[in-house]
């Protein structure tokens, strides 16, 4: 499985995402997109320049065909894969992933409600362009590049209710904290692949979700301040009929990942028919 990171989040790996795909016996694979950690920053990238790169990943490694998931800001570019390397992705899933801003009214999506306050400055700043979002990303900086539980919270205060604060305790808490920082240790330009992420989402994709020809599976929390419920009616709209739909009320953003990686890993091998008898190393 091709695992596609969250913004701002890196290819760091998890140890409990890799026991569970290990139990299940899928080898994980994650990536860096441009401008995050050491990776080179693709300026003007779009969501849809996600497919080329991952097809040299799996080039590079030898596999001839995976699943995908893409978490947050992951999860368009895990559907970007789906519907743009149908030869080789069998099956996707977006989990708490943003919904298309050029497409929201065609569904009835007001793409800023229900976000909190620190979202709805981010998303507006990035309809505005590079410089705008740049300078609210980079405000949040020293708050979110020691891995501090504490200024993670401060930082985005307005984004978490109580079922994602309590996805931040532990050492689970700890690693997703650790691969934030992780996405944020660059010497120069540290900002980047995330204000390239937010510009990427306010543009046109560069594909069309309802041409996906694989199975997709779509995950998403009722109380998410980051990436609201109503995103995922509005991708549900847009993907093609049979998406696996999982829109579970008492989830958030984060808890929802930590809850229910399982289950969305499960579901994808069936989805797919791929894995393997024995767990990789």
């Amino acid at each position: 499985m091709v695992l596609h990171h969250g913004t701002p989040q890196s290819f760091l790996p998890m140890t409990w995402l890799v026991q569970t795909a290990r139990e299940i016996g899928v080898r994980l694979v994650t990536v860096a997109r441009p401008g995050y950690r050491t990776s080179t920053r693709h300026p003007g990238r779009s969501v849809a320049d996600v497919a080329p790169d991952t097809a040299v990943v799996l080039d590079h490694l030898g596999i001839d065909r995976c699943v995908t998931a893409g978490t947050s800001g992951g999860g368009p570019h895990a559907l970007a894969c789906a519907a743009l390397l149908p030869g080789r992705v069998t099956a996707a899933a977006s989990v708490c992933g943003v919904a298309p801003y050029d497409l929201a009214g065609t569904v009835g999506l007001d793409f800023l409600t229900g976000m909190g306050e620190d979202n709805v400055a981010e998303f507006e700043a990035a309809r505005n362009g590079e410089g705008p979002v740049r300078a609210v990303v980079e405000g949040m900086l020293p708050t979110l590049s020691g891995g501090d539980p504490d200024g993670f919270l401060d930082a985005w205060d307005t984004l978490l209710p109580e079922v994602d604060r309590a996805s931040l305790t532990g050492h689970i808490g700890q690693e997703l904290l650790a691969s934030v920082a992780a996405a944020l240790d660059r010497p120069h330009g540290p900002a980047d692949g995330w204000v390239d992420d937010d510009l990427a989402f306010v543009r046109p994709w560069g594909l069309d979700l309802r041409e996906i020809t694989v199975p997709v599976s779509l995950w998403q929390g009722g109380l998410d301040q980051m990436v609201p419920y109503a995103h995922g009616g509005a991708l549900r709209e847009l993907l093609p009929a049979g998406t696996a739909v999982h829109l579970l009320p008492q989830e958030g953003h984060l808890s929802i990942v930590v809850g229910s990686f399982g289950a969305v890993l499960r579901e994808l091998v069936e989805m797919g028919q791929v894995g393997s008898s024995s767990p990789h190393p």
